[in-house]
């Protein structure tokens, strides 16, 4: 069962550094490690592929680039790993068994969210629990497919937001995911820069107005 961990990134320059310490961990595992630039600006893209690594381009957009990866991708497994998150020790061995053991073909990692706001761990917190009771993954949680159930779900939408939220519903007809407990690290910048509380209540509201039927494209511009 060989993973292939596809990383959409978008000027990350300034955490690259850590971020190709990560991926080149993982591919002395045997991951195969795509990175897939969205257009960045920042030289990132060009630092990465002269580091050695396998970057493709893409049209802006995370689901677009996500897609992108998974077209090149070789694995049985694929994994779609945000640049400011790191997986934990162990994670490919523990994705590998909990796969195999709970016959799922898809699932995702606990999170835990970095930063100084002691209310980040209270978010992350419910943001598991949520998870684990409804079925539905966010991309902060390093969701991994099976490539037959990616392929034969579609794949992830094409859409500016909501994309993990779509993918995840697509593939809770076939089967709830398997939910590892072990957690991932994802940073908190973008909730610490805006509120945390100002981006939690946010986001329900985003997410109830797509449950109710409200374009993509319109909430994208809200999220903004």
């Amino acid at each position: 069962m060989r993973c292939s961990i596809i990383v959409p990134m978008l000027n990350e320059a300034q955490g690259l550094p850590r971020l190709l310490a990560r991926l080149r961990a993982l591919e002395r595992q045997g991951c195969e490690v795509l990175i897939v630039d969205g257009g960045s600006d920042d030289g990132g893209a060009e630092r990465a592929a002269q580091a050695g690594f396998r970057v493709l381009s893409s049209p802006r957009g995370r689901a677009r680039q996500m897609n992108q990866g998974a077209a090149h991708a070789t694995g049985d497994v694929l994994l779609f790993l945000h640049a400011d998150t790191q997986l934990p020790d162990g994670a490919l061995v523990t994705l590998r068994r909990a796969l195999q053991r709970s016959g799922a073909p898809w699932g995702r990692f606990d999170v835990v969210i970095e930063g100084r706001h002691p209310m980040l761990r209270v978010v992350a917190w419910l943001m598991n629990l949520r998870s684990r009771w409804t079925g539905i993954a966010t991309g902060d949680q390093a969701i991994f497919v099976t490539r037959e159930a990616f392929d034969t779900v579609g794949g992830y939408p094409d859409q500016p937001l909501m994309e993990d939220i779509e993918l995840s519903s697509r593939l809770l007809h076939r089967a709830r995911p398997v939910c590892i407990r072990d957690r991932v690290q994802t940073s908190g910048r973008r909730w610490e820069s805006r509120g945390v509380w100002r981006t939690v209540l946010l986001m329900w509201q985003l997410r109830w107005a797509y449950w109710r039927g409200a374009p993509a494209v319109q909430l994208a511009q809200r999220y903004r």
